[in-house]
């Protein structure tokens, strides 16, 4: 076949055409790196403002970005005439059948990125949350690593954290402690009241703001128990809880108001 064989067998419309889509996909395409480029810009500037932490800003901006390259690239396929049905397919089935392999991850992920985009608690927060007590270390992608008070670190997947209670007791900045002490039936209640009072104001690191207070909690079977509370920083929530018992009982045996002990009336009957 000679050169001019060839030459009248192209189909030169048809090289136009193709040539003229081809032209018009590479101009779309580097296009749409500069317009994802922007994207990703905003996206990263809102989640500076929104405060976020930075490796969920570093993620969600990643993941902008392969999402837009992604439907860029599919795009760029049909403008050249490549059938992308089959494409699309196959990748949401590949999709479909990650997501239920990986469920529980998926679910402990979801629940890490609501952590940190809605901060229910931080780190260095004393938090209460899958019955464990105790102050945020770190909170990651998957997981929220937490030191309890006795020095035992718990990793709690974040998916069973963000579908349940979470109490966060610093809040505010102060917690209040709960202490029940019992005095005995024959003590004398306003002065109790006034001697543990008196201790918890002598204890440095509680708060005179709110006042501490002491108040009749229950009658109970051996004693009159009594509601001690007072505030305190969440750092020294062990120290003061310590010192106000310690404090309190020498306060109370100081004055000759007794914390009784269990006690029984027995009855004994004489059958003749």
């Amino acid at each position: 076949m000679t050169i001019q064989g060839i030459i009248d067998r192209i189909d030169f419309q048809a090289v136009m055409n193709y040539g003229l889509k081809a032209l018009m996909a590479i101009i779309v395409l580097f296009i749409g790196f500069r317009i994802i480029k922007i994207i990703i810009r905003a996206v990263e500037k809102v989640c500076v403002k929104r405060d976020l932490d930075k490796s969920l800003s570093s993620f969600l901006s990643s993941l902008a970005g392969w999402i837009l390259k992604i439907l860029l690239f599919v795009s760029v396929l049909e403008m050249v005439g490549v059938a992308t049905t089959s494409f699309i397919a196959i990748l949401g089935a590949a999709g479909l059948a990650i997501g239920l392999a990986l469920q529980g991850t998926l679910a402990n992920f979801a629940g890490g990125v609501l952590l940190l985009i809605f901060k229910p608690f931080k780190i260095g927060d004393l938090i209460e949350s899958q019955g464990v007590v105790g102050v945020v270390q770190d909170i990651q992608i998957f997981n929220t690593i937490v030191l309890t008070p006795n020095n035992k670190t718990v990793i709690m997947p974040n998916g069973a954290v963000m579908n349940n209670h979470i109490t966060n007791y610093v809040t505010d900045g102060k917690i209040r402690i709960d202490l029940t002490i019992g005095i005995s039936y024959d003590a004398n209640i306003k002065e109790a009241k006034e001697i543990l009072l008196e201790v918890m104001k002598n204890i440095p690191k509680t708060l005179s703001s709110p006042l501490p207070e002491v108040n009749v909690k229950e009658l109970g079977d051996n004693s009159v128990n009594l509601a001690v509370r007072p505030w305190c920083k969440p750092d020294d929530y062990w120290s003061v809880y310590f010192e106000t018992l310690e404090k309190g009982k020498i306060a109370l045996d100081n004055a000759n108001i007794g914390i009784p002990y269990p006690q029984r009336d027995v009855h004994i009957y004489n059958h003749d």
